[in-house]
């Protein structure tokens, strides 16, 4: 019956646009949820390259982007923190990094790490056409976003991981060339 063929089909797509919109719903929860923590931070010695690897081999997964990891120093590099709101930070710096190259263009993503004083500085460098100079001052701001979806808390959150942890973020960009987001933390010893 050519009608039960239709209906199934319907069905189908119905139950898996909702479960996308279940996914979706409880994507801005846990954003909500992770942004109001970030207050209750644990501080434990984090081993930055370890967690920065983690982050990265995460990524590597993804067949359709290009994604590298290099550091300027062969001994660990350790912080204070807390080590799942650091991955939370890389992860979504990283996911950003994806995200600003344009459809149709394979994402190359560096991400760096260095030790310049007393302090760690991680860089994460896309192929992506650089944030336009209107936006530039706003990108930190809760509910700040490019994206047509998503809750625009991404880099806010990460703004406020970072200075939970007493350090700094930053970026540089170029239009049409990329960007570079910077996270400088101090060492621990």
């Amino acid at each position: 019956d050519h009608n039960a063929v239709d209906t199934k089909l319907i069905s189908q797509n119905v139950a898996k646009t909702l479960v996308e919109q279940i996914d979706y719903l409880s994507n801005i929860a846990s954003d909500f949820s992770n942004f109001a923590n970030i207050g209750n931070a644990k501080q434990e010695q984090v081993n930055l390259l370890e967690s920065l690897q983690a982050v990265v081999n995460l990524f590597t997964m993804d067949t359709s982007i290009s994604i590298r990891l290099s550091a300027g120093v062969s001994d660990p590099v350790f912080v204070m923190g807390d080590k799942t709101q650091m991955n939370r930070l890389f992860t979504n710096l990283i996911r950003n990094a994806v995200e600003a190259v344009p459809q149709h263009t394979r994402a190359v993503v560096d991400v760096a790490l260095n030790v310049i004083d007393e302090n760690a500085v991680v860089r994460i460098t896309d192929n992506g056409n650089g944030i336009e100079p209107s936006v530039r001052d706003k990108i930190f701001y809760p509910n700040f976003t490019t994206k047509t979806s998503g809750t625009g808390l991404g880099l806010a959150m990460c703004k406020g991981i970072v200075e939970q942890m007493k350090g700094d973020i930053w970026f540089d960009t170029e239009e049409g060339a990329g960007t570079s987001f910077f996270v400088k933390l101090r060492q621990s010893s």
